[in-house]
């Protein structure tokens, strides 16, 4: 990988697996937002970026500084999933998957975010996931200005656990408002200690999860997938469970995969959305 200051952008080269379009469409992110040109801006860590592809190049605004403290850790890019992809290729079915899906790459986001946005997912479907969490950005986190548009942080969980049910009444989020504010206020005392659980067990973290109240399995593996960088992770929702039934059966074991289940789970995942629809 090479990575060169173009003066307002950062160009990387020489990533083989950065589709910047199957990495934000997936379905482990609700941020990023598509402009003209394939062109998508986020807010990742207080910090408004825009993302492009041009020429087989990735261009990620800002510093190389910025690249090195923020966008390096984010994508994963330090990861080799080219060499992912060979020793997860065990039979045809993820071969085919890993076809449709090669390119994308499991995202290293904020644990507080990725714990509320999983709880938001629950029963939704993307669009209005990011609806809501939309909504939940504009009226409680900061502003950043960029490119003369406001855009907002994700909010802290110690902003959220000073609301009430009422207060998130905006969202229209339902049932999962109490499981929001209930998330916040074990994250702000300390109850619930996302940095310890990064550098736990799976199994550790999977049980302190579903402590709190609306956190089942499949929330509690997306969180550990995609806020904790578990990646042998392998959450199961509809879209996996139709998976597994079609190609596998009641026997599967996804350790078939490991240590890179959750990657193989995000290529299986991301096939079979496109496939079927």
């Amino acid at each position: 990988m090479e990575v060169y200051d173009r003066g307002g952008e950062i160009e990387i080269i020489g990533v083989s697996d950065f589709d910047i379009i199957k990495t934000f469409e997936c379905g482990q992110c609700f941020r990023w937002r598509a402009g003209k040109d394939g062109v998508y801006t986020g807010v990742v860590r207080g910090r408004v970026a825009r993302v492009r592809t041009s020429d087989g190049s990735v261009y990620i605004s800002g510093s190389l500084k910025d690249f090195e403290t923020i966008w390096r850790d984010y994508f994963d890019l330090d990861r080799d999933y080219a060499d992912i992809r060979n020793k997860i290729c065990v039979d045809d079915f993820i071969k085919q998957a890993i076809g449709h899906s090669a390119g994308l790459r499991i995202l290293r986001q904020a644990a507080w975010e990725a714990l509320c946005s999983f709880i938001i997912s629950q029963c939704n479907n993307i669009p209005r996931i990011k609806k809501i969490i939309d909504v939940l950005c504009r009226e409680f986190g900061d502003v950043l200005m960029f490119e003369d548009e406001m855009q907002y942080t994700f909010p802290s969980a110690e902003k959220i656990a000073a609301l009430d049910k009422n207060d998130l009444a905006p969202l229209r989020c339902g049932y999962r408002a109490a499981y929001i504010i209930n998330a916040a206020k074990a994250v702000a005392n300390g109850t619930l200690d996302l940095s310890a659980l990064a550098g736990g067990t799976p199994e550790s973290a999977r049980i302190a999860l579903k402590t709190l109240h609306g956190v089942g399995d499949k929330v509690a593996d997306c969180v550990m997938l995609y806020g904790l960088n578990m990646i042998d992770s392998f959450p199961l929702d509809v879209w996996m469970k139709r998976a597994v039934s079609m190609h596998y059966g009641p026997d599967f074991d996804p350790g078939i995969f490991n240590p890179y289940a959750g990657i193989a789970q995000q290529y299986i995942f991301h096939y079979m959305r496109k496939i079927v629809n």
